[in-house]
């Protein structure tokens, strides 16, 4: 058993493991996230100590959001087309079966659809979600790990379809479940829930040799998410020139910056409210590492010193901070400039008598 996993207390690590409060889906995870640290035992691989080791180390993040709710059969159809590329992906069924008709998916879409017709526009058939690992990650396993969530967590009671696609560099499975379960009940997949497939796909994916975590972000350093798809793609769209304007996201989040370089506007909330999270981790990681630095285990001792690295490299900046540092980096090469201007005039100056 190990020193450090035998002295670390509960307290802190619900400090240290609490999701942040802003714009983060893991936020509401955060009983379930403790529970599951304080329940486990030394020397299994959800253990404290190794989960901190795959923390510092930056294991690959699982990422599992839901990305759509198809209302009526008719989207529901077209959504179903969209993951099965028209019948060049398979899409697998909860019964296992294998969908590759453009028929089987529109009878599959009505049988989803809501039976009362006069709603059948309006009305929510199927939650579309999507799970995905980074570049590199064997898109096999991917599936497998999916399949093993959806099985053992949705199955019961919802039917689902399953599509891998790798046409991008990040591996990633379409799971799509119909809203409507075999007893009435709608699937509304709350954060919390969010939270616990992300936690469950990053389990199946370590049981298959795949490191990954399910770590919230303010345990890593990294204050808020990153743009939203539809924003990525609208800015990809602004920069190839398919998109007229610049999104207005875009826009907005530029003149706060300016507005905050320029001193006409404080600082967002969220960035003292990230500082302070990070704040305090680094101290609950420092303790770590001083407990993990008096074992007796090599291993352990290894480990802090990776720890005071890990707290060392900081914290990741904001979008917000990262268009204020360029700003300010932007003003002192103008600054540079105008110095450098006349000194280099002075510099290039004829010297001595002149004929």
């Amino acid at each position: 058993m190990s020193d450090f996993d035998s002295s670390f207390e509960a307290g802190q690590l619900a400090a240290l493991f609490k999701p942040k409060l802003t714009s983060d889906p893991n936020r509401r995870g955060t009983d379930m996230l403790l529970r599951s640290l304080s329940s486990r035992r030394a020397g299994q691989g959800g253990s404290t100590r190794a989960r901190l080791a795959r923390v510092v180390s930056r294991a690959p993040e699982v990422m599992v959001k839901v990305t759509g709710r198809p209302k009526g059969k008719n989207h529901a159809a077209a959504h179903l087309d969209y993951i099965g590329r028209k019948g060049d992906v398979p899409l697998e069924t909860r019964d296992g079966d294998i969908l590759t008709d453009k028929e089987d998916r529109a009878e599959l879409a009505r049988d989803w659809g809501d039976p009362v017709y006069w709603r059948d526009n309006s009305t929510v058939a199927a939650v579309s979600m999507v799970f995905s690992m980074p570049a590199g990650t064997d898109p096999d396993k991917v599936l497998s790990a999916v399949r093993e969530v959806a099985r053992s967590e949705i199955a019961d009671e919802w039917d689902y379809v399953m599509a891998l696609h790798t046409d991008t560099p990040r591996p990633h499975v379409h799971l799509t479940v119909a809203a409507r379960g075999d007893t009435g009940r709608r699937f509304n997949p709350r954060p919390q829930t969010l939270h616990h497939y992300r936690e469950r796909f990053a389990e199946e994916l370590r049981a298959r040799g795949v490191t990954a975590e399910a770590t919230p972000r303010a345990a890593r350093g990294v204050g808020t998410r990153e743009p939203t798809t539809a924003l990525r793609r609208a800015r990809d769209d602004y920069a190839r020139g398919k998109r007229p304007q610049r999104p207005h996201a875009s826009d907005r989040c530029r003149n706060a910056a300016r507005d905050h370089f320029l001193g006409r506007a404080s600082a967002p909330a969220f960035m003292a409210a990230s500082r302070e999270q990070w704040g305090q981790a680094q101290r609950i990681y420092l303790a770590a590492a001083d407990r993990l630095a008096r074992s007796k285990d090599h291993q352990d001792r290894m480990l802090a010193g990776q720890v005071r690295e890990f707290v060392r490299a900081g914290r990741v900046p904001t979008l917000h901070e990262q268009l204020v540092s360029s700003l300010v980096r932007e003003k002192e090469r103008r600054e540079g400039v105008s110095r450098a201007g006349p000194q280099k005039a002075k510099e290039d100056r004829p010297r001595g008598p002149q004929r």
